[in-house]
């Protein structure tokens, strides 16, 4: 392996993946919200500029392709696990983060399988959308949780009728309620639907890898030596 910036930022976000869960396990709310979202964002952004770099400096590579797409699975995969977590395992986030592991799952398998072969088949522009679609939605489910926090630190304490009363707009917001309020329930419910459509990519895509798959996974009849 050459030890090229492009193959560094791999590096480092295969080293940030295991990170998120740490985020939770020695940090409070809200900085465990903050660090999880800040370091998703910039592994994510990553991905981006390390593939750009390769190929405008020519220092494409046999361990980035290998580990790129690893990398990206592991963000993934273990972010919607972090989610899942401390969503309380909510069926419109259980769900699509199933077909989506499936499908990683899935089309990992494959790729083993296939072994050499698994060159022929390259990676389609719908899924670079998909990557993209999923990566947004985890930075903007994990964003929920900073929304929530303060949303609940500075109306502990009230009356429960005097939070509605402020979030209907019958008392004035001197403390920001209502535009937590909305940030919460967009982030909360944008994440979901931005999750379900990625997921939507996720099975389209992996059908589409297994269908081009197919013909290299038939039996050779008998007696065909090539």
């Amino acid at each position: 392996m050459r030890w090229t910036v492009p193959n560094i930022l791999t590096i480092l976000r295969l080293v940030a993946a295991p990170l998120l869960p740490v985020m939770f396990l020695y940090f409070n709310h809200p900085w465990s919200d903050w660090f999880a979202l800040v370091l998703f964002i910039v592994a994510a952004l990553t991905d981006y500029v390390d593939g750009y770099l390769a190929r405008a400096w020519g220092q494409e590579s046999s361990f980035g392709a290998a580990m790129d797409p690893i990398a990206d699975k592991a963000m993934v995969l273990i972010a919607l696990l972090v989610i899942n977590g401390y969503s309380g395992l909510t069926p419109w986030i259980v769900l699509p983060s199933a077909l989506i592991i499936y499908r990683e799952v899935f089309v990992s398998g494959l790729r083993e399988t296939l072994g050499e072969r698994a060159r022929a088949l390259k990676v389609t522009g719908l899924a670079k959308w998909k990557t993209m679609v999923q990566m947004v939605a985890i930075a903007v489910l994990f964003s929920k949780g900073i929304f929530e926090h303060y949303l609940g630190m500075q109306s502990f304490g009230m009356d429960q009728q005097m939070v509605f009363d402020i979030l209907d707009g019958a008392e004035p917001d001197l403390l920001g309620l209502r535009w937590k309020y909305t940030g919460m329930l967009w982030a909360g419910w944008g994440g979901v639907v931005l999750l379900w459509l990625a997921a939507g990519l996720t099975v389209i895509t992996g059908w589409d890898y297994f269908t081009k798959a197919l013909p290299f996974l038939r039996d050779k009849p008998e007696g065909d030596e090539t």
